[in-house]
Parts: C-alpha cells; sequence; structure tokens
C-alpha cells in the first residue's frame, strides 16, 4: 500500500505547476459496457495522481509514461491490518502537459470485471473526482490545444469506424490531413487582409494602397483550392455515412436471391413461392470500403392478402427513401405493367437495372434492358458489385483530408461564399474598408472549421456525441 508520504511526493513530483488547481478533476470508464479482458478507468486533472494511488497499492512509484503494477483493494471490506486484494492492475500516469488532456492523466487497467470498475469508479468519485461528460477527455484535449476541432471529431469518428475506409480516413483526419490542406488558405486569405488594412492605416504615409487587379488576383488564387475541398464532399459524406439501396421488383424475380449474393450469406429467406419476403429485410455491408445497407423489399405487385399488402407499401417507402435503387427483372418473363410503371419512376434517379436469371433457358426475352445476371451461379455479380461502388462515390476518388461532414461543408462553402462577395466589392470600386468585412467573414468561416471560432454551443453539441470516458 503507498504510504501518506509516498502519495504526497508523487503527486508533487509529476501534477503540472503551471495547472489550475481549482480545475475539475474528471473519471470515466473508457471501456465499453460489459464484460471483457480488460476494463479501464481513466482519470484527468491536477488530482489525478493523488486519487489514483488511493484507489489502488501501487507496488512502485508512478513515473511518467510507465505502467506500474497494483493491487486493487476492496474499499468496503479492508482495514488497514488487514486489506482485502480483490484484482490486481496496470496504473499508467502521463504528467500534465504531456499527456491525452495536456493535464495529469491516470488509467487504471484491471480485469474487465464491470464490478470491479464500478468499485474503482465509485471510489475515486468519492475522492474528489467527478464522473465525465460525454467527450470531456476529448473536449480538454481540444481546448488545451492539443487538437483542432477536425481532428478531435476524427477520434469520434475512428471509434465509430464500420470499415477500413472509414479508419484511414478517420485516422488522416486525425493526423491533421483536412487542417493542412485549409492551412495554405488561410494564410494568404490572412496575407490579403494585411495589406488591405496596412493601407488604411498607413494611407497618410504614402503607403501604396493595393491596386484593384493585385486583390482579384490574390482572392482568385484561394478559390481552387477552397473549390476542391467543396468537391471532395461528396465522395467523404458517403465513406462517413454510407448509403441505403432499395432493392425493388415483382415477386419471384431474384430479389432475395440477389441480396443474399451481395451480403455474402444467406440472410433472407428464398422459396419458388412468389411473395415470400413479407417484410423489409436490411443487413449492412462494406463495398470497397463504402457503408452500404442492403433493403431487400416485397415483391411489387397488387396483394392478395392484408400481410403482403402492407409489405409492398413498406416497399414504396423503402424505395422513396433509398439513396440507390436496383430494379430486378426477370430475365425469362417480359415487361409488365408494374414494372414499366417501377421504371418510369427510377428513370430520373440513381439506379441500376439488372435482368437476373440469365443462366436459364429462354433467358433475356428482351435484351437491353439491363445488367445480366445469375443470383444462382454467381454471374454478373461482381460487375455488379462494381456498378453499385461507381454510383455511389459517383466516380470521386479517395483523397486525404476529405470534408465528411456537413458542418465541414458549410465552413468551406460560407468561405468560398464570402469570398465571391469580396470579389464583386472589389471589381465595383468599393472602398478596402467594405471589402475587408466581407474577407474577414471568410476568415471566420474558414477558422470555424478547426474550432477556432466555433461558438460554445456548437461545440458542446459536437462533444455531447461522443462517449463517456473519450
Amino acid at each position: 500500500m503507498a504510504t501518506e508520504d509516498n502519495i504526497s511526493g508523487t503527486v508533487d513530483e509529476f501534477s503540472s505547476p503551471a495547472q489550475d488547481s481549482t480545475a475539475d478533476t474528471i473519471a470515466a470508464i473508457s471501456t465499453p459496457p460489459g464484460r471483457g479482458g480488460i476494463g479501464i478507468v481513466r482519470l484527468s486533472g491536477p488530482l489525478a495522481a493523488e486519487i489514483a494511488v488511493q484507489l489502488v497499492s501501487l507496488r512502485a512509484p508512478l513515473v511518467h509514461g510507465r505502467a506500474r503494477l497494483a493491487e486493487v483493494l476492496d474499499g468496503e471490506e479492508a482495514s488497514p491490518v488487514n486489506e482485502a486484494r480483490i484484482d490486481e492492475a496496470l496504473v499508467t500516469l502521463f504528467a500534465a502537459p504531456n499527456s491525452y488532456t495536456a493535464e495529469d492523466v491516470v488509467e487504471i487497467a484491471a480485469h474487465g470485471s464491470p464490478v470491479v470498475l464500478e468499485l474503482l469508479l465509485r471510489r475515486a468519485l468519492s475522492l474528489g473526482a467527478r464522473l465525465a461528460e460525454p467527450g470531456e477527455f476529448t473536449q480538454r484535449a481540444f481546448l488545451a490545444g492539443k487538437l483542432d476541432l477536425t481532428q478531435a471529431e476524427a477520434v469520434r469518428d475512428l471509434i465509430e469506424a464500420q470499415t477500413l475506409t472509414q479508419v484511414r480516413q478517420a485516422a488522416s483526419q486525425m493526423g491533421g490531413a483536412l487542417s493542412r490542406r485549409a492551412a495554405p488558405v488561410k494564410q494568404g486569405l490572412v496575407e490579403l487582409i494585411a495589406l488591405l488594412e496596412a493601407g488604411i492605416d498607413f494611407a497618410e504615409d504614402d503607403v501604396d494602397v493595393a491596386a484593384k487587379s493585385e486583390i482579384a488576383r490574390r482572392i482568385d488564387a484561394l478559390k481552387p483550392p477552397l473549390s476542391a475541398l467543396e468537391a471532395s464532399f461528396a465522395r467523404g459524406r458517403i465513406v462517413h455515412d454510407g448509403l441505403t439501396l432499395a432493392i425493388v421488383g415483382r415477386p419471384n424475380a431474384g430479389k432475395s436471391s440477389l441480396f443474399n449474393r451481395l451480403v455474402e450469406r444467406e440472410r433472407a429467406i428464398v422459396t419458388a413461392t412468389p411473395g415470400t419476403t413479407r417484410d423489409l429485410v436490411t443487413e449492412r455491408i462494406s463495398l470497397g470500403g463504402i457503408p452500404l445497407e442492403l433493403v431487400d423489399t416485397a415483391g411489387l405487385r397488387e396483394g392478395l392478402e392484408e400481410a403482403e399488402q402492407l409489405g409492398i407499401a413498406r416497399s414504396r417507402e423503402a424505395l422513396a427513401d433509398a439513396a440507390l435503387v436496383l430494379v430486378v427483372l426477370d430475365a425469362t418473363q417480359p415487361l409488365n405493367e408494374e414494372e414499366h410503371r417501377l421504371l418510369e419512376a427510377v428513370k430520373n434517379r440513381p439506379a441500376i437495372i439488372v435482368e437476373n436469371k440469365c443462366d436459364l433457358a429462354g433467358a433475356a426475352i428482351e435484351a437491353g434492358r439491363g445488367l445480366q445476371t445469375s443470383a444462382l451461379t454467381g454471374a454478373g455479380i461482381a460487375e455488379l458489385r462494381e456498378r453499385i461502388l461507381a454510383l455511389a462515390t459517383g466516380g470521386a476518388a479517395s483523397e486525404p483530408g476529405m470534408l465528411t461532414s456537413m458542418r465541414h461543408h458549410q465552413a468551406i462553402t460560407a468561405t468560398l461564399a464570402a469570398l465571391g462577395d469580396a470579389t464583386r466589392a472589389n471589381a465595383d470600386g468599393i472602398p478596402h474598408e467594405m471589402v475587408l468585412l466581407d474577407l474577414y467573414r471568410a476568415l471566420w468561416a474558414l477558422d470555424s472549421l478547426t474550432g477556432q471560432t466555433t461558438s460554445d454551443d456548437i461545440l458542446n453539441l459536437i462533444f455531447s456525441t461522443f462517449c463517456i470516458g473519450k
């Protein structure tokens, strides 16, 4: 058990002298709920080390960046004479400012028993810590300048990633890829603002005022990289959020069989009886790194009974809501009236038309109606995957530093809009003081991307979407 002298020495040695002693020390369980091999209780703040050494019996003093073996004691049954050990743990101190939050951070890694972790957390709270809010550790890192806002958001994206492409995109953002793309534009914008400010401030000292053509040239130079960033949102949004693809068609055209082929397992029930699918069947897959939610729908026809009619109604709703549509035709049958209406309905939407059952005799009655596939043999499935991916991404290539959220996109579009206003004001010969207003508006919008001018309300909204303990 660490002595009182050891505790005092540990805290004095590793607490940052510049740290605000009135700041809260926060604590939370940082691993997901449930049982596991390891569970982590994390503390951050000026009392983190002091509280930690009272939660466990350390076998060696805490040293920055070094894991120390410790015993977790039963806080209710233990006594100074006979302390009951209930678990072993590894305790690691990250001393301020060299930690995730720039404060003293302690992580206690015990076995993943919810009971043990709850005991540690409850005792930490009784010793002066308070329960961390969702995302508060990362918010403290942001406020301390350890991360900008795009990097902080990428932490959440990495935790929530469902595909390897999403992981790579989040890792790129965490490395500052988006901030680096915006930095040269900001530098050019600041230089232009400084040039105009100098011309205004020293107009009486014969300082040359920037020519209209020079201002226009500098503003125009800022627009192409911003436009490229704005264009990256088309793919970045899809990588981040994914898309929904509805599989629609007549009963028994092979929709469920194609659905199973795409998800690569027998997810939907398939029979030779038309109308087997009565409700929507959904499955999330990764296609070329793009999260894709497939929706198998009931066959579109005049329902013969109430259950099928309800399924068909839901199919029409799924068709209306889906970002992409896969229309499945039966290659052995001519188009019926329902299919003609369906093809007309998707004419101006992102849709792929396939003729399934191309392996059967008499198939392709009307050649050229769509991609030839066979859910039974797998013919055409690889090409179908390629077409879905091409339709989903619109042909946009992956690139570092893509815009992945609506907030990012709005910041860039607002910057471009303000620069457009500045261009028109300059061309109309409006005084530089008024042009500067537009340029400052562009700067503020660009700074909101990284959080330099973001309001507290927006910050609270962003970090509230994080999990507790991160």
